[in-house]
């Protein structure tokens, strides 16, 4: 059986190539320049097909259903981020377990920013698919791109794409990090711009993680468009769906839970539709263990004409090990932009900061609006 796929598989392989080459032979080509374009399609059809027996590259999807989307039919930004997470779990996992030695489980770290370029609706299908670009000695980069098609007309446009880290953790023992195998990068620029990320997320984790552990406060009859307002927790309890093999929460299964609460507070906040237009980093801190109570609490921090920064605060509380304490988790920022009926960005109620806490935290919000905001000019910008 396994000669007869393998048979099959280099058969399709040579038709691709063929076709290739074909496509776009001239009539006045001649041999040598067929032998030439078609043995350059070959090697890129084989180059692709490489990478995936190596297990670099990982390709999933499924059709977008009602319980996916808001009640104005766009696929939640949780649902997702959830996708992509499993596309990267799977592929670090499978990475890291390529070599005879002791077995793991890869664990999400990070999520750099994640844009999300256009809205996704029920009845499209959602095409993730997840490379490995770089690895250190104990961690592996995720690249996500997602793709949403329109069966219907066959209408296909990039979504997402997201950058992840990932760390191996030993299946006997959860607390040790086993070393990564290294990939074969094609250019030495490859791997030398890899460290350099590598490098920038490393000092921006360490940064994040010891930020001030402060907690969303309820208030009694706070006035509309104030932070009090919109704030919102969702309190969860563990469970085994919710786990990893190690008993350990799943990355996605928080992101999720993260865009549902900063979801609900944008929607408190302006009363509308409203879709995640992106995510800043999200660092988690700490493992969430199978049997934990976690709250998920989000409150808003900056507006500006049409847009609304939320900031998201996982804490975990070990209620079954009394010997531990509660803890941060993870924590992210959200941004959320209003549509009108015709799906159009529209402008949102100007938030109203009360206390001095309220105050620093839009202006370090505003802060952050600005430099992304510059960040794209300078991207659109044509160059000389």
């Amino acid at each position: 059986m396994s000669a007869m796929k393998l048979l099959v598989g280099t058969l399709r392989l040579w038709e691709v190539g063929r076709q290739v080459a074909f496509s776009s032979l001239t009539p006045g080509q001649e041999c040598s320049g067929l032998r030439k374009t078609f043995w350059a399609a070959m090697r890129a059809v084989r180059t692709r097909a490489d990478h995936q027996k190596l297990g670099h590259c990982v390709t999933m999807g499924r059709i977008m259903r009602p319980d996916d989307a808001n009640v104005a039919g766009n696929v939640h930004g949780g649902t997702i981020l959830k996708m992509i997470e499993e596309a990267g779990a799977i592929i670090s996992t499978r990475h890291c377990n390529s070599q005879n030695g002791e077995r793991c489980v890869a664990a999400l770290a990070r999520v750099e920013r994640t844009d999300f370029l256009s809205p996704m609706c029920i009845g499209e299908v959602a095409h993730v698919s997840a490379e490995i670009t770089y690895t250190s000695k104990h961690s592996v980069e995720v690249q996500v791109h997602v793709m949403s098609e329109n069966i219907l007309t066959g209408t296909k446009k990039l979504t997402n794409k997201a950058t992840l880290w990932y760390v191996p953790l030993s299946l006997k023992n959860v607390d040790k990090v086993l070393e990564v195998p290294p990939i074969v990068y094609l250019r030495q620029e490859q791997e030398e711009e890899g460290r350099k990320r590598y490098e920038a997320q490393k000092l921006e984790r360490m940064e994040t993680k010891w930020r001030n552990g402060d907690i969303v406060q309820p208030v009694l009859n706070p006035e509309p468009n104030t932070v009090s307002y919109s704030q919102s927790s969702l309190i969860h309890l563990v469970g085994p769906s919710d786990c990893t093999l190690h008993g350990f929460v799943h990355g996605g299964v928080t992101m999720k839970l993260m865009d549902e609460v900063a979801g609900i507070v944008a929607a408190r906040h302006c009363k509308t539709n409203i879709v995640t237009a992106s995510v800043d980093a999200i660092n988690f801190h700490d493992k969430i263990r199978k049997g934990c109570v976690i709250t998920i609490s989000g409150r808003m921090t900056f507006t500006s004409n049409k847009s609304m920064e939320i900031e998201v605060l996982v804490d975990a509380d070990p209620v079954v090990d009394n010997s531990q304490k509660r803890y941060r988790a993870a924590s992210a920022f959200f941004t959320y932009v209003s549509l009108n009926q015709e799906g159009k960005p529209m402008p949102v109620p100007q938030l109203v900061p009360e206390t001095e806490d309220e105050k620093k935290r839009f202006e370090e919000g505003k802060g952050r609006y600005l430099q992304m905001k510059a960040k794209r000019q300078g991207h659109t910008e044509p160059q000389p």
